[in-house]
């Protein structure tokens, strides 16, 4: 009996051997199913990426003959009002204007004296609307620094804490002879729905800014402004490949959302100063050239699965993936369509060489 109990709690070597080769063997097949389990999802958390956004167009025009404290719980108790409007969506951005933690009319030494008194107190109430309704916030925001002020806008993530801040690179003469210091960077910002850059109003006439954002092309460029800009809005989304969402601080001027081809696809009116839009961040650019088969066949292939949309006039499409389980990088590389920088670069290399020829 006690031989026989040796045999059960000491293994033969052989057992041993077998139950070792059996773990390895279990563990990778293991490790081989993870692996196939990570391939496959990791399509579908890169394609279809809808994005929920609202821009807001209000200029906080208050009674400035007021103590500054009260100028500071009237701005409070005004954007609480202007944000109530777009709340009731489960929203991914809000988007707001220029300096509109500032109000209306001050000259240089009220605005001086109700900065004094706000400090971050606007900033601290739009950091608790970003964080009970799980959204990002952008906001334009006059402030304090070290040599004089700024003229920015910082981008709050969803817990209300700064997840960025982009300074005018170019503030107007009026604006920098009364203290506001220009800008130098053009950063990009990681969301977790894809990247966003920035400018600010005066920025938009200058093609220096417009050309670094066209090398970095974000997801998105959020325009804080007073003023329009008209078709160069159209025109820095073309240019940068990029969704170009606006607020504009003056109520009588749309604040918009324009798809990375230049097109407006919302708007607010003069009935209502607000817009909400889903978009798609899975997308490519293509030139028809030498793609229109290729994008034939694609549609043919995955039919409502993919978007291929024409504004016409310009020779060139957005490709949206609308199906979760695959992304239009991988659409594209599939049928081997050519993306638009792709084909401008290479018929700037082909001129090139044919500009080389005795």
């Amino acid at each position: 009996m006690q031989e026989q109990e040796g045999i059960l709690n000491v293994p033969h070597r052989s057992f041993i051997k077998h139950n070792k080769t059996n773990l390895m063997k279990t563990q990778l097949k293991l490790t081989i199913a993870s692996l196939m389990l990570f391939l496959f999802l990791m399509p579908i958390a890169q394609a279809s990426k809808p994005v929920k956004i609202a821009t807001i167009g209000a200029s906080p025009s208050i009674n400035k003959n007021q103590s500054p404290e009260v100028l500071v719980e009237q701005m409070i108790s005004f954007w609480q009002g202007q944000l109530n409007q777009v709340l009731k969506s489960k929203l991914d951005l809000i988007v707001l204007p220029e300096v509109c933690d500032v109000p209306v009319g001050l000259n240089s030494s009220e605005q001086r004296t109700y900065l004094e008194t706000r400090k971050n107190r606007l900033s601290d109430f739009f950091a608790k609307i970003a964080r009970e309704n799980n959204c990002y916030i952008a906001f334009g925001s006059l402030h304090e620094a070290d040599r004089g002020l700024r003229n920015s806008v910082i981008l709050l993530d969803r817990t209300g804490k700064i997840a960025g801040t982009y300074h005018k690179n170019f503030p107007t003469i009026s604006e920098m002879e009364q203290g506001v210091i220009p800008g130098d960077q053009t950063p990009v910002f990681q969301c977790d729905f894809g990247t966003v850059g920035m400018a600010i109003c005066f920025d938009l006439n200058y093609d220096e800014l417009r050309v670094k954002y066209s090398k970095l092309q974000p997801d998105i460029i959020i325009f804080s402004s007073l003023y329009h800009g008209g078709l160069m809005q159209n025109q820095w989304a073309y240019s940068n490949r990029s969704y170009f969402v606006s607020a504009i601080g003056t109520v009588q001027l749309p604040s918009e959302v324009i798809n990375p081809m230049g097109e407006i696809i919302a708007s607010s009116t003069n009935y209502f100063n607000y817009t909400l839009a889903t978009i798609n961040l899975d997308y490519k650019l293509a030139h028809l050239d030498y793609n229109w088969e290729k994008l034939r066949k694609l549609k043919t292939k995955y039919g409502d699965g993919v978007s291929i949309h024409d504004p016409g006039k310009v020779g060139s499409v957005l490709i949206t993936s609308e199906d979760k389980a695959i992304s239009a990088q991988q659409m594209v590389k599939e049928f081997d369509i050519e993306l638009l920088d792709t084909y401008f670069d290479r018929s700037r290399a082909f001129r090139k060489k044919q500009m080389l020829l005795p």
